[in-house]
């Protein structure tokens, strides 16, 4: 067991963890207990810094991307022309894109559609716990996410049963569709564009679905996924007239490039933190 020390003024593991690209987290002790695949970790505010404390340093450090530079990133949003983005960045500059296991992103985010989160995580969990392996962290059981294989088994009845509605056929035919050669692996060739048409021809993959894979899974920046809270401060922030979604995300990537992913993550995370408190 590894414990590691993360500066803390680019590395907020609460707001991380609320900012809708993970669902598998809960309180632990001081802080967190996360799961990613099979793998758990504990993620606790320590002073100024983060600890983090696991079986495999290297997986969590690559998960919660410590490579990457946040103060370049948030420099970049306040350096531009949005009032609403700079004030985002400056309350969420603590929020980081997790790089996270792809297959467990296709299945999550095709369980989030129009669905809210209390809500997604209680399928996933349920999930877990019925398709995954038993797993054991710091005394705390938990469940890995279950594999392709274990889904395409359950069936649609399985996913009905346990309150997973019209998604339960997007589930197995999904799991079907990689057992039968669909490699998610292959997709770290193409281009984000190319990659977000191909995921887009599974079963029960919509555009908002395919963006947050290609960046919560694939650590694609350059996606910009957009659901209502999204929608709200493109409307109310951004003066925007546009109503097609597609063409809302156009906007975004087209403004912010290879920074649009990180800039999405400040701006969720501070108009649903907004929404909360009124």
């Amino acid at each position: 067991m590894t414990e590691k020390f993360y500066d803390g003024e680019f590395f907020n593991i609460g707001d991380t963890l609320e900012c809708g690209q993970i669902f598998r987290f809960r309180p632990y002790k001081e802080g967190y207990l996360v799961i990613s695949g099979d793998k758990a970790c504990y993620a606790f505010a320590n002073g100024s810094t983060v600890a983090v404390i696991s079986d495999d340093g290297d997986y969590f450090d690559n998960f919660f991307d410590f490579n990457e530079n946040y103060r370049e990133i948030v420099d970049f949003a306040l350096k531009s022309p949005f009032d609403v983005l700079k004030t985002a960045a400056e309350k969420g500059k603590g929020v980081r894109i997790l790089r996270q296991n792809k297959e467990e992103m296709l299945f999550s985010f095709i369980i989030s559609q129009n669905n809210h989160i209390p809500r997604i995580k209680k399928c996933i969990e349920r999930m877990c716990e019925k398709l995954g392996e038993e797993k054991s962290f710091m005394g705390e059981k938990y469940y890995a996410f279950p594999t392709a294989e274990k889904i395409a088994e359950a069936g649609e009845k399985f996913f009905e049963e346990n309150g997973f509605g019209y998604r339960a056929p997007y589930m197995v035919r999904c799991a079907s569709e990689i057992l039968n050669g669909f490699d998610l692996d292959e997709l770290n060739k193409l281009s984000t564009s190319e990659m977000k048409k191909k995921l887009l021809t599974l079963y029960g993959v919509g555009p908002k679905v395919a963006d947050c894979i290609s960046l919560f899974g694939y650590h694609r920046t350059d996606s910009f996924p957009v659901d209502t809270w999204i929608e709200k401060i493109y409307r109310e922030d951004f003066k925007g007239q546009l109503t097609d979604r597609n063409k809302i995300t156009a906007y975004f990537t087209e403004t912010f490039k290879e920074k649009s992913g990180y800039m999405q993550q400040y701006l969720f995370y501070y108009k649903r933190s907004e929404g909360s408190e009124k």
